[in-house]
């Protein structure tokens, strides 16, 4: 067969799509963690007060936008391989509800989901990703559940942010590239080696 062994013709693929996933796991926490982190470094630029202002009573604050987060992440992600995705445990409503007083209360709530999805992510194998799980009896691959839940975070995330930043005004610090900075900031880019990096490497730690 030209020189191509048969065991590598079935094998290589079976290599590459191990790899493909291995990647996939990866690169799916690194941007969980550039979303936690954008959210904390929004809050972050807010008094405590204004963690918990409504701009009128039919919208949420961050701290409900945070409560809501935490409560789908407990749901999704505790026993997530093994149970539907939507606890009856769960009272979604409530978490639409004004209840957390305090910044250090709201932080607790925001990690405790955090670290229950990181947990459940970490233990994820590869062969995991094809496997089926259920949310409110609705069938989905792993990895399909995987970028639901990545895109509904990046969402409200995003509403965090808008928040944080109507309210700061001019006090303001920019999370990405500052207005007016895009030409220094690729010159800087473009000053470096090509290098192969996942673009939340110089952004995130956890």
């Amino acid at each position: 067969m030209n020189g191509v062994n048969e065991v590598d013709m079935i094998l290589g693929p079976i290599f590459y799509f191990q790899f493909m996933e291995e990647n996939y796991l990866v690169d799916i926490r690194k941007l969980f963690a550039y979303y936690k982190t954008m959210g904390e470094g929004a809050m972050q630029q807010v008094s405590d007060k204004d963690l918990f202002w409504q701009y009128d009573s039919n919208s949420n604050s961050i701290a409900i936008i945070v409560k809501h987060i935490s409560g789908n992440m407990l749901s999704r992600w505790t026993n997530f391989l093994s149970s539907d995705g939507e606890k009856q445990w769960r009272d979604r409503d409530n978490e639409f509800e004004y209840e957390l007083g305090s910044q250090k209360e709201l932080m607790g709530v925001w990690n405790k989901g955090w670290d229950c999805l990181f947990a459940a992510l970490d233990s994820l194998q590869p062969s995991d990703l094809q496997k089926t799980i259920y949310i409110r009896n609705t069938g989905h691959s792993v990895s399909e559940a995987l970028n639901r839940q990545l895109a509904h975070y990046a969402a409200h995330i995003g509403q965090i942010i808008f928040l944080a930043k109507m309210i700061s005004k001019e006090k303001w610090q920019s999370l990405s590239i500052p207005k007016g900075a895009s030409k220094d900031f690729n010159k800087i880019k473009f000053s470096k080696n090509i290098e192969n990096q996942h673009f939340t490497d110089d952004l995130t730690s956890s």
